[in-house]
């Protein structure tokens, strides 16, 4: 017998064998991609955020800013978050004038991955970023 005789169909063998293995790399690679970009996104909307509440004159109102900020922002990024959650800690608008005080916005998003049909990859990623932002110390009260 002739070697491409033996030989035949080997190919087939070896692509289907390779093949799955291929895919769910190629899967991961993907889910990878998606999960860094998520978390650039949330970075940047907490920066954002944090951001436009230390120019606010009062909690109640940088709160309300910060959490309209954060959501535009997402929005921008075109990150589509299954569910979304804002916290803005406006501890700093309590420091007495003259002193420094923070403003910390922290935000989780979980991505949806289940959209990308990859078997044994998780339904859905959770993703979270933090940014400090200093309070004016002499703004108007």
């Amino acid at each position: 017998m002739n070697r491409r005789a033996v030989e035949r169909g080997s190919v087939s063998v070896e692509l289907a064998l390779l093949a799955p293995a291929l895919l769910l790399l190629l899967s991961f690679a993907v889910v990878a991609g998606r999960t860094q970009i998520a978390e650039g996104a949330v970075a940047e909307a907490a920066r954002a955020a944090a951001r436009e509440a230390s120019l606010a004159r009062d909690p109640a109102t940088a709160t309300m800013l910060a959490s309209a900020q954060a959501q535009r922002t997402l929005t921008a990024q075109d990150l589509r978050c299954q569910s979304t959650t804002i916290d803005v800690d406006t501890g700093g608008f309590q420091a007495p004038p003259g002193q420094p005080g923070d403003v910390t916005v922290s935000i989780t998003c979980v991505v949806g991955m289940a959209d990308l049909l990859a078997p044994g990859l998780p339904g859905s990623v959770t993703v979270d970023a933090t940014f400090t932002s200093p309070v004016d110390a002499y703004r108007e009260r």
